[in-house]
């Protein structure tokens, strides 16, 4: 049965992943409406190897570029974005595309508090789709040549992994636990969510599975008897977890909770529920870890789920050492993901190199 006819049957026979994916193929339509037919092209020609969450992300990306096509180059002046061709993207430059970098620079979206504008990943993410789309001009015979070869690509700096210590994790489930810090409104509301915020917390740092995947988890996924759950990763794969003690206790008392509740119609099979008794949403969950981490670790800001994420990946790497375990129990496709963002990118790493390196025999120095 097809994501339409599954549709007319009713939402709740989709599965959280799969009404994720038929809402960004809504999406996609509409955005293919407000570009040229060879973008529609190109983002077809990766559906076999492509999510509809990345095919979302090109469309959106590209559509940066043709507005500045029709606003900065004389070319494409007063030229509706839907019927730019293959044909005339050969008169873009080189100049044009630098031009463009400079754009990207300077282009900001807005988010639910302010405006923001690119950050390094952030324009290196719509460079990449442009040479994509370039390229696959190229190659179909659209282009005569793929200037963005020539361009400059923004160099990365790597940012330190941001992750809590035994101590910062400790007053964090301290701070549900024994709320004093919290205001009153808030303390009222942790009546009804203080086992669900807590089964949330010991999940994702028992576990470091994605926000993303942590509110897609239904009730039928888990196995409190055996301490496993099945969790569908990014890019749609299914695959099973454990957890340990602790977090099953937290399931545990949840559950009891979660099994008074009455879902509203679709969200029957949701495991963690909103106090709406709608599923939650990642929005919700990144309020919710923010909460509690500002005030239990006020020194620490933008913490957020993959900050829980990243402190399950870091710790266990530093009690293990072994890379291989971690990059598995994260769902990284390529060990190479879990070294570049968790070995020798913490504090206790840093000073065990300093250690392993040090040319001085304690012995000889005392003589």
């Amino acid at each position: 049965m097809g994501a339409s006819e599954r549709e007319k049957h009713g939402k709740k026979q989709l599965s959280y992943q799969e009404q994720r994916e038929l809402a960004c193929e809504r999406q996609i339509t509409a955005l293919k409406q407000e570009l040229p037919p060879l973008v529609s092209d190109f983002v077809r020609s990766m559906e076999a190897v492509t999510t509809p969450l990345t095919r979302l992300g090109y469309l959106r990306d590209l559509r940066i570029f043709f507005r500045y096509l029709t606003t900065e180059v004389a070319a494409f002046r007063e030229v509706p974005i839907p019927a730019i061709t293959g044909q005339m993207l050969n008169q873009i430059t080189l100049r044009d595309l630098e031009i463009y970098q400079s754009y990207l620079r300077q282009y900001t979206r807005q988010t639910d508090q302010q405006r923001e504008r690119n950050r390094e990943r952030g324009l290196s993410r719509k460079l990449s789709a442009l040479r994509a789309f370039f390229r696959y001009l190229y190659k179909h015979g659209l282009l005569e040549q793929n200037l963005t070869e020539r361009l400059e690509m923004p160099k990365l700096h790597q940012k330190p992994v941001l992750y809590l210590n035994q101590e910062e994790i400790r007053r964090l489930m301290e701070t549900v636990v024994n709320p004093e810090a919290l205001s009153d409104r808030q303390r009222l509301l942790l009546q009804r969510t203080q086992q669900r915020d807590l089964a949330i917390l010991c999940l994702l740092l028992g576990t470091g599975i994605r926000a993303s995947e942590l509110v897609g988890l239904d009730l039928k996924d888990l196995r409190l008897e055996t301490g496993e759950f099945v969790v569908t990763r990014k890019g749609g794969g299914v695959v099973t977890l454990m957890f340990n003690e602790q977090v099953r206790q937290a399931l545990a008392d949840y559950l009891a909770v979660r099994r008074q509740m009455t879902p509203l119609p679709g969200h029957e099979q949701a495991l963690f529920l909103s106090i709406q008794n709608r599923r939650l949403t990642v929005r919700a969950l990144e309020n919710l870890v923010q909460k509690y981490t500002q005030i239990a670790i006020p020194l620490k800001q933008h913490l957020s789920p993959h900050k829980m994420r990243s402190t399950f990946g870091t710790n266990l790497y530093l009690a293990s050492g072994d890379i291989n375990l971690v990059a598995e129990m994260l769902g990284h496709r390529s060990v190479n993901t879990t070294k570049k963002h968790y070995v020798g990118n913490s504090e206790s790493e840093k000073a065990r190199a300093a250690a392993l390196v040090s040319w001085l025999d304690p012995e000889k120095s005392e003589e």
